[in-house]
């Protein structure tokens, strides 16, 4: 059985821990490694006993600690071609034997594990979302995402616990601090998915048997844990889903362990 643990969640840093009680992974390592050693030691796994970083894309906030990880674990990091080449210092030290190139569509077995990379709606070239299943069950995960793609649908649809992006609330963003050029590119297709997008993708994802959400990436200039639960909950409960009862519905916190990232 998968079992799941966000070390942190929001706009300035993002990483996932994933195991199933023998093989551990991490997807995306955004943070100081400090930290992700710190949230390791909580879990009781050395980071040497992880088999692997999986990075969505190449922002900052998704890859900033993985080559420190890798050369100092020496641990394998997986990641698309764009992804290596666009991440500059942050990969730049890991050897090529660290180095496992995968693409959209590629199934990476790890033990017991196998993790799906898809293709998401992002403003960088080689971002992916994963899901992971074994035996028993399958997460899946969908952040910076600019719209619902059909990828997105596919790939999330039969997973029983799923990470989606729930990154601003529109009425803040259009009347927050972001230059207007900014707020242009979150709100296009290759941007964010909003809270109200969100909400959909999680109805559409329900009706096909998923009974875990847990809302990401939020933003912190644009959004609120609390208004992104309530936008989330109101439109499944419009939908007919009784959350608590028929649905799970949690908000990521911006970090698991209370520290500067």
């Amino acid at each position: 059985m998968i079992k799941f643990q966000p070390l942190l969640s929001s706009s300035s840093g993002n990483s996932v821990f994933i195991t199933d009680d023998t093989t551990h992974i991490l997807i995306d390592c955004g943070a100081k490694i400090r930290y992700i050693e710190k949230c390791l030691a909580r879990l009781g796994v050395t980071p040497d006993a992880l088999s692997g970083v999986f990075i969505t894309h190449a922002h900052s906030d998704h890859v900033a600690s993985a080559g420190t990880l890798a050369k100092k674990y020496n641990i394998p990091i997986f990641a698309t071609e764009e992804t290596f080449s666009l991440s500059g210092r942050y990969l730049s030290s890991i050897s090529r034997k660290s180095a496992r190139l995968i693409a959209a569509g590629d199934d990476i077995i790890i033990g017991n594990l196998v993790v799906h990379a898809y293709s998401i709606p992002h403003d960088i070239s080689g971002a992916v979302g994963y899901t992971v299943r074994d035996s028993e069950s399958k997460f899946g995960i969908a952040t910076d995402s600019g719209h619902i793609s059909d990828e997105i649908l596919e790939n999330l649809t039969g997973c029983e616990s799923v990470i989606v992006e729930s990154n601003h609330d529109v009425d803040m963003l259009m009347h927050g601090p972001y230059p207007y050029p900014l707020k242009k590119r979150i709100l296009g297709d290759t941007g964010h998915l909003s809270n109200v997008l969100c909400g959909d993708l999680c109805v559409q994802l329900a009706q096909n048997g998923t009974k875990s959400f847990w809302l990401g990436h939020l933003s912190e200039k644009n959004n609120l844990p609390e208004v992104a639960y309530r936008t989330v909950h109101k439109i499944l409960c419009d939908n007919g889903f009784n959350v608590g009862t028929d649905i799970a519905l949690n908000v990521i916190p911006k970090m698991w362990i209370e520290e500067k990232v």
